[in-house]
């Protein structure tokens, strides 16, 4: 498939997924359509569970059609920082609810993997550009991250 098929597709998907994810009425719609692309994705790319915290952000960056546009900014201990570069419908908005309903396909991704995900920082937020996450494995605490839907 070209580039810029790929890439039309998932500006039309993503316009798509906000359209459910601003109308919080439709948040039940919303989260059957993240996440049965979600499960479609993980089947589809084969995407494994994480045995270490490491393998969490391989394992997230396979869901996406390329890495580049989510880089990995750094991996501790007990987190996975990154980042996504992809233009967001949302992006400007100041409607950062629908990003978090919209994230509900990440979460489920990496709840496949072993994984929790959470958004420090939205595309929604008016100025930012980029999101930037956090990962981490299953059971581990996320009390210390502020999400970027509760600041």
């Amino acid at each position: 498939m070209s580039k810029w098929f790929i890439r039309r597709f998932m500006q039309a998907m993503l316009g798509l997924l906000a359209f459910f994810a601003r109308r919080p009425w439709l948040a039940a719609v919303s989260n059957l359509l993240t996440r049965s692309l979600a499960r479609l994705t993980v089947r589809a790319k084969a995407i494994g569970r994480a045995q270490t915290v490491a393998e969490l952000g391989p394992l997230w960056q396979r869901s996406f059609p390329a890495k580049k546009q989510v880089p990995i900014e750094s991996t501790s201990s007990d987190t996975v920082i990154a980042q996504i570069h992809t233009h967001c419908p949302l992006r400007g908005s100041g409607d950062v609810q629908a990003c978090y309903r919209m994230m509900e396909y990440d979460r489920e991704v990496l709840r496949h993997a072993g994984g929790q995900f959470v958004v420090l920082e939205s595309q929604a937020t008016p100025g930012v550009s980029v999101c930037r996450v956090a990962m981490r494995l299953q059971g581990e605490s996320l009390d210390d991250l502020l999400p970027a839907h509760r600041r």
